[in-house]
């Protein structure tokens, strides 16, 4: 588990993941209105070249964003009532593809790509603190790489 303490900091560990993506890595981004999300969406999107304000795509369920190092894809799916909606849009050959895809509210679409990161965000004791659960399904050795990129907010038991 990682632990941050303000949106700066949720912002910082976002730009940390970001430095260890590759070409076809797909983040999915659960939690509650609120908790983060995009703010860390953003900080990926930072650390792989994207210098445009971005905001959250909730209308358009998708934003192509040309980062130095890769494209970004960042979904928000908030509003999506089916699956189906994703795939008449023609948006999932996005995800997967030729860059990193952030996809806030992957459940909505039952987006779940076989090579992802997982991140759960959650309220934690004060206001602007976060609990971040993180999950790996990525080739070998990619998943110690990133933990060690994210140690600094690690929580240990």
């Amino acid at each position: 588990m990682y632990y941050t303490h303000n949106s700066e900091d949720t912002f910082a560990f976002g730009q940390a993941l970001g430095a260890c993506l590759q070409k076809g890595d797909s983040v999915l981004l659960y939690g509650d209105l609120g908790t983060g999300k995009s703010v860390l969406a953003r900080g990926c999107a930072r650390a792989l070249g994207v210098t445009d304000a971005m905001t959250s795509p909730t209308f358009t369920l998708m934003q192509p964003y040309r980062g130095t190092a890769l494209p970004v894809y960042h979904f928000d799916l908030y509003r999506l009532s089916s699956a189906d909606e994703l795939f008449a849009a023609g948006l999932e050959e996005s995800i997967g593809g030729d860059g990193v895809a952030l996809i806030e509210w992957p459940q909505q679409a039952d987006v779940c790509p076989d090579v992802r990161i997982e991140l759960d965000l959650v309220r934690g004791a004060g206001f602007d603190d976060r609990e971040i659960e993180l999950t790996c399904f990525l080739p070998e050795g990619r998943e110690a790489l990133i933990r060690n990129a994210l140690s600094k907010w690690e929580v240990r038991a």
